[in-house]
């Protein structure tokens, strides 16, 4: 169970209750998931501890609790984040406190100032500000973290004011694990165990609380985003995970210990190793060390992280042309962190981009300058309805179905059914058996590209129970099986593994395959056994 304290006030009970979407505390306009009411709306949430997960090379699925139940509704998805948020905390960052119990501070054209008093200590740090090039205020804002991100001269033309924010200040590069230095580590000590990208998050939050009592004259603090580049990428990602806050995160060429799979980063070449991320600098929490040989064995990772962020704004920027960087692994943590935002509905509301030229680490780039001024329109200025996209690299083109073993549920728009108040009827189920080979059925859902497929074949019993089942799948000419996984396959026809046989009246189970040329058209046909 947790150690940490999650109780949430009263006010903040009231304002996530009036601002629900979905069960994610939101405010909307136009359709859109803006920034949330508060920095975390999860803080109610029971939150188990991690247990006993088996190491896997797959990625772990986000859309399956601590306790091993699958979520079923979009409402679900507000503790179901919690959860992640506790796995993030404890085995990557390290812990991100909340609100500390003194937060003052000023906000004016040009400059923020954030003091900080929490258990008998203190600590102060500021942060520039440069207004739009045109217009009146009040103004969204960009956190630039480290003055490294997206093209500031494209977020102030677009109607975006800059924040210019100094990580460093809050959590100094280049000092030992156990002595490290900052106004984050004046507050929690410097032998904490949180590493430089949780600090460095939480000093975006106390910027966002100073915005956020300054009355909304200069900035507004519902239309906050966040952006960065290299290390400060890995530090804007965090930032846009951790508070709910920020309506759009941006992080550009994050490289290890940013968006990347950590699970990827080892058979990538050329990727910076994680053991050099981790000793590089303290960025990642202390307790990430145990995973730096064996990232299989953690219960989460960085899809997960992506996923945080949904639905809110998220644009993934990327080199493919520099191995150090690890892009092919960033692209299956964009890749497999969409399977929730469509999920919740929000597929339009993510976007990644390594399809560049090549070119210097961290220059602007200008095939990211419209994508960069549709999403400020969109989720900061509010004025704009662009999708996202996934321009993706064959550079460094990740392929997400190596990395996964579950499937995208679909989540329903209200809260999981509670059990019946009364018992349900004892009337056994109708004896009448099936018609021949209709025990179950099966459907498929493809995904298609250019010259390629993957198919989910969900299997669902009939009126009676089913202790084995066969689908057989029929195969437009030319095209070809790479791949199965959830199943044995015998030429066309799949049978269940020994976990997945036995399904109850109307249960379901999913396996799926990969293949190449167009996947199937033709109805499926399913005989249970």
């Amino acid at each position: 169970m947790l150690t940490r304290s999650r109780l949430r006030m009263a006010l903040v009970l009231l304002s996530v209750a009036v601002l629900a979407v979905a069960g994610v505390a939101v405010t909307r306009t136009a359709g859109l998931a803006a920034a949330a009411a508060v920095e975390d709306d999860g803080t109610d949430c029971p939150v188990p501890g991690s247990g006993s997960t088996a190491a896997s090379s797959r990625l772990p699925d986000p859309f399956r609790t601590v306790a091993g139940t699958r979520i079923s509704s979009k409402s679900d998805w507000r503790c179901r984040r919690a959860e992640i948020k506790e796995l993030a905390e404890r085995h990557v960052y390290g812990d991100k406190p909340g609100k500390p119990a003194g937060v003052t501070g000023t906000v004016s054209s040009g400059n923020i100032t954030v003091s900080v008093t929490h258990n008998g200590r203190t600590a102060s740090f500021s942060a520039g500000v440069q207004l739009p090039t045109s217009g009146s205020g009040p103004f969204p804002a960009v956190i630039v973290v480290g003055g490294f991100g997206a093209d500031t001269a494209t977020i102030r033309a677009a109607g975006a004011a800059v924040i210019s924010y100094d990580p460093l200040a809050v959590g100094r590069e280049g000092t030992p694990r156990n002595n490290k230095q900052g106004a984050f580590y004046s507050i929690y000590g410097a032998t904490s165990t949180t590493g430089l990208l949780a600090a460095w998050a939480w000093g975006a939050s106390r910027i966002i609380d100073v915005v956020e009592q300054s009355g909304g004259s200069v900035l507004r603090a519902d239309a906050m985003g966040v952006t960065g580049c290299s290390r400060y990428g890995k530090g804007a990602f965090a930032v846009g995970a951790f508070d709910q806050r920020i309506a759009l995160t941006m992080p550009i060429e994050s490289g290890s210990a940013g968006v990347p799979i950590l699970r990827g980063i080892p058979g990538e070449s050329g990727a910076q190793p994680l053991s050099s991320a981790y000793g590089e600098q303290p960025w990642l929490g202390d307790a990430f060390s145990a995973f730096t040989g064996n990232p299989g064995s953690l219960p989460i990772d960085t899809h997960e992280v992506v996923a945080m962020v949904a639905p809110r704004g998220l644009f993934i920027m990327e080199n493919p042309h520099i191995d150090w960087l690890a892009a092919r692994s960033g692209s299956v943590a964009a890749l497999a962190g969409a399977e929730v935002y469509k999920a919740l509905g929000a597929g339009d509301n993510i976007t990644y981009w390594s399809d560049v030229s090549d070119g210097t680490h961290c220059a602007a780039r200008s095939e990211w300058r419209a994508p960069l001024q549709q999403h400020i329109q969109k989720f900061l200025l509010r004025t704009g309805n662009a999708a996202g996209t996934f321009r993706v690299s064959s550079r460094k083109a990740g392929n997400l179905a190596e990395w996964r073993d579950w499937q995208t549920p679909t989540l329903t728009d209200g809260p999981t059914t509670p059990p019946p108040s009364s018992p349900p009827p004892t009337s056994p189920p109708p004896t009448t058996p099936p018609p021949a080979g209709a025990g179950c059925t099966a459907s498929a859902a493809v995904n298609q590209w250019t010259g390629g497929f993957v198919a989910t074949i969900r299997v669902t019993a009939g009126a009676q129970p089913v202790n084995g089942w066969t689908v057989t799948v029929s195969l437009p000419a030319g095209a070809a099986i790479t791949s199965v996984w959830n199943a044995n396959r015998n030429g066309n026809s799949f049978t269940n593994v020994a976990y997945n046989g036995s399904l109850a009246s109307g249960q379901s189970t999913e396996f799926g395959f990969q293949g190449t040329g167009n996947g199937p058209g033709a109805a499926l046909t399913c005989a249970a056994r």
